[in-house]
């Protein structure tokens, strides 16, 4: 289990009572997910030999909420909140497995229109700071839930307080790029990094082999951002991108129980999925940050590469809370083929894709844009924000929101 592994400090804390919760004091988690007859984990096939029923229209997932730190490309850790992904962990050890393991960005979500999607959030609270006992929720960006109970809006719905957990349920109805953020005490727990890419693939994808779209001929395999109906969202690969920021001194105060800054909140490290560049970068994840008891927490990199002639899908969303950005591909065009989960082309045609090398987001919005590499030579293309201001890692210049797109033969 992940806290034997960690923390001497952390385990002393607990030990000396300065900790809020055990696993001796918390009621373990109920986890729901249909067919689910054993370990209730979200996930096990069977147990004894013996298979559970799963429908395989029904997805289950399982996020802990709680604190961490995430390293930044100068080399500073900082003290973050979010989400860390425990499906499969069994009930009595979800909290055990869930604490110190805050990720940065929070786990990326992909899921499948069609499906019905069963997300379990257990709080398991905040090591570092046992005198709060805040509580969190998913809220699904822009989705339309059935139920405004699932939409993790505190006013209207419910949040998960310390130790407990809560079962959201989605129907994806549609497809498209999304977002998750934790709802309560937005400002606060957003700027701490409460937030994750999150995607819907079209049902379109699963069109049986041979299928005429209006003259473009759909393949096994094919996949596209929507249901375009003639494969014009045709894409090869895909890669969410999600533009966010911190602020050090806002992330020092929490960590150091000082009042926040709200009123005075700049972030000074752009981020592109939690990292600034060059660890934008860095193929897969991160090292283990030295705060955090050798618990991996960055994983999700943008390493963007892809062979020549390939369609390259940029799943872009912002959450940031200070500020708007524009990302812009030297060399590269971007043709927009959705905003915020919606294709950009009605029945009417009364919108339609458009190619551009730079679009703007503010916090919450999503873009769809393809990138065609045919013809594109061979080499190393950036995807910067063209607010050069956010070229930086704090004080360290040459980083800040920058990636690379690499097209090979």
């Amino acid at each position: 289990m992940k806290n034997f592994k960690m923390h001497k400090l952390y385990i002393a804390m607990l030990a000396t009572g300065i900790g809020m919760f055990s696993t001796n004091t918390i009621a373990v988690p109920f986890i729901q997910c249909p067919g689910d007859n054993f370990l209730s984990d979200g996930v096990t096939p069977g147990s004894n030999g013996v298979p559970e029923v799963v429908d395989p229209n029904v997805k289950c997932l399982h996020l802990s909420a709680g604190d961490g730190f995430a390293t930044m490309a100068d080399g500073r850790e900082l003290y973050i909140f979010s989400f860390g992904d425990i499906t499969g962990s069994d009930e009595a050890n979800a909290i055990d497995d869930g604490i110190m393991f805050a990720n940065l960005p929070a786990p990326t979500i992909v899921l499948e229109q069609g499906q019905e999607v069963y997300l379990s959030l257990t709080n398991v609270g905040m090591v570092l700071r046992p005198d709060l006992s805040d509580a969190h929720t998913v809220h699904f960006h822009g989705f339309p839930n059935a139920s405004a109970i699932f939409d993790g809006l505190p006013d209207t719905a419910i949040s998960i307080n310390l130790g407990s957990t809560m079962t959201y349920y989605y129907n994806l109805a549609q497809p498209g790029t999304f977002m998750y953020h934790c709802h309560v005490e937005a400002s606060e727990h957003m700027q701490m990094g409460m937030l994750g890419n999150l995607y819907v693939k079209a049902a379109q994808n699963k069109l049986p082999d041979g299928t005429n779209l209006n003259g473009f001929i759909h393949n096994a395999g094919n996949e596209y951002v929507y249901n375009d109906g003639d494969g014009s969202t045709f894409y090869d690969v895909e890669y969410p991108i999600q533009l966010t920021g911190m602020d050090p001194d806002f992330h020092d105060a929490n960590e150091t129980v000082q009042p926040l800054p709200f009123a005075n909140m700049k972030d000074k490290y752009p981020l592109i999925n939690g990292r600034g560049y060059p660890d934008t970068v860095i193929a897969g994840p991160l090292p283990a940050p030295v705060k955090n008891g050798g618990l991996v927490t960055q994983t999700q990199d943008s390493n963007i590469t892809a062979v020549q002639g390939q369609k390259i899908l940029l799943r872009v969303s912002s959450l940031s809370v200070t500020r708007f950005y524009s990302l812009k591909s030297l060399g590269l065009d971007m043709q927009v083929v959705g905003m915020g989960a919606k294709p950009l082309r009605t029945a009417a045609d009364t919108a339609n894709p458009y190619t551009t090398n730079t679009i703007t987001l503010g916090g919450g919005e999503a873009i769809d844009v393809i990138i065609d590499t045919t013809g594109v030579a061979p080499g190393k293309y950036f995807l910067y924000t063209s607010n050069l201001n956010n070229l930086s890692n704090n004080t360290e210049d040459f980083g800040g929101m920058m990636t690379e797109i690499e097209i090979t033969l």
